[in-house]
């Protein structure tokens, strides 16, 4: 590796020859002959299922997205504060259908947007920025809880927040699992219903956001980026889940009749998937009493959507394919099928590979309420109406795009340029004072 520019001397340049000794590796030129060759790649026999007969569509549709910057001062000590954004749009469908998919008008776009989003914004403070009198550990720590309980939103993603951690969709609820102490390190919890509360080992403040672990990743003067993208993903699910709660609290009969898109798969990763459990169980509640609420994730990058790129020309003019666990091991993720099945502690929705048409095909996370190793279509909660549903949100501007999400990012986005150059002043203006 060369070494890099300094604040006094310029960077070390790679070879501009150094490359052709490379090339004289036999087994290299082979490789790049096979790379240059256009032979297609092997795709896997895959067993798609024709569309199921499809039921009445949803007419209430809400969408969520997030937007993230990470803004960093460009002189030592690189100062560096986070920006997180999220958004939760209702989608007024018959408007819907009244607008040019191939070219939509930017007036009409913004009549439908009219008073149907509501939106968060938080900030971290990442490295190298401090608060008096409180470590970057500590105020990480109180930004999350603080944000989580923004008053902007009425608190009522905190309320989702203990209505999903203490179970209390059925009126019993449950205690709060064991989790580690900010402050101690040592096993705690919070009684029932408790946003924050004394550690019953040390006596320290706790907050019921610790619960998900954030501090678990952080240094006592730095917290690392991944912490602001994981804010950002546990917000996404509280925010779409505060419109879940509304109408199960407050209008029941309407839940089935509402459409719960997310963008990204239905999974939270690592210590934050402790939520993935009560998410489950709650799927499972609601349709014991009958009710089939209909949530879908819809992923845009990564490895299954790359994986839907060899697989679709193989597939009918419209089918959809639900992977197992071994399928995903092996054709998707190419791991060996030891271990725990794909999913088991992250995943709240199983994977499916939509065609609809030729012009757009789709990977799809679906809830199943319990965990299931290889899913069927019986599985998939709401299958039919959200089949019924998606072919009407279809937007042609960009590939694979549903309107909803689309318009949802339009509300999240904090695009690179300007409003990242906008964000950049502010956080120098405001380290400066």
């Amino acid at each position: 590796m060369p070494y890099q520019a300094g604040s006094r001397l310029p960077g070390e340049p790679a070879s501009k020859l150094g490359h052709l000794d490379v090339l004289k590796s036999p087994l290299v030129r082979r490789l790049c002959e096979s790379f240059d060759g256009t032979a297609p790649p092997r795709a896997p026999n895959v067993g798609w299922d024709a569309l199921p007969r499809v039921g009445a569509d949803l007419p209430l549709v809400f969408a969520v997205d997030g937007s993230l910057q990470i803004i960093t001062n460009e002189l030592p000590p690189h100062r560096t504060l986070a920006f997180v954004k999220t958004a939760l749009l209702r989608i007024d469908r018959v408007a819907l259908s009244n607008i040019d998919p191939e070219m939509p008008h930017p007036l009409a776009l913004r009549d439908l947007l009219t008073d149907a989003a509501v939106y968060h914004a938080t900030a971290f403070p990442m490295r190298h920025v401090t608060v008096p009198g409180m470590s970057v550990y500590d105020t990480v720590r109180q930004v999350i809880f603080e944000s989580v309980k923004d008053p902007s939103l009425g608190g009522e993603v905190l309320e989702t927040l203990k209505w999903l951690a203490y179970e209390k969709w059925d009126g019993a609820g449950r205690s709060l699992p064991p989790f580690q102490c900010p402050n101690c390190e040592r096993n705690t919890s919070l009684t029932f219903d408790s946003e924050s509360g004394p550690c019953d080992q040390c006596g320290g403040e706790v907050f019921l956001t610790d619960m998900l672990g954030f501090h678990l990743e952080m240094a006592e003067d730095a917290a690392p980026d991944s912490i602001a993208s994981a804010y950002m993903l546990v917000h996404e699910t509280l925010l779409l889940f505060t419109g879940v709660r509304m109408f199960f609290e407050h209008n029941r009969n309407r839940l089935p009749d509402c459409l719960f898109l997310k963008d990204g798969p239905l999974s939270i990763r690592a210590q934050y998937s402790k939520l993935v459990t009560p998410i489950r169980r709650f799927f499972d509640a609601a349709r014991a009493q009958g009710l089939n609420v209909c949530v879908v994730g819809q992923e845009k990058t990564g490895a299954f959507v790359d994986h839907l790129a060899l697989i679709g020309s193989h597939a009918p003019s419209s089918g959809l394919f639900v992977p197992g666990h071994d399928y995903v091991r092996t054709e998707v993720q190419h791991r060996p099928l030891t271990g725990d099945p794909y999913g088991v502690y992250t995943n709240y929705g199983a994977k499916v590979f939509l065609k609809l048409s030729e012009r757009h095909s789709s990977v799809l996370s679906i809830p199943t309420g319990t965990y299931v190793r290889d899913p069927t279509l019986a599985d998939l909660i709401g299958l039919d109406r959200i089949l019924g549903t998606l072919p009407k949100l279809v937007s042609s501007r960009f590939e694979s795009a549903l309107y909803p999400i689309e318009l949802a990012n339009n509300v999240a986005s904090l695009s690179t340029y300007p409003s990242a150059k906008v964000l950049t002043l502010f956080a120098d203006a405001a380290v400066a004072q």
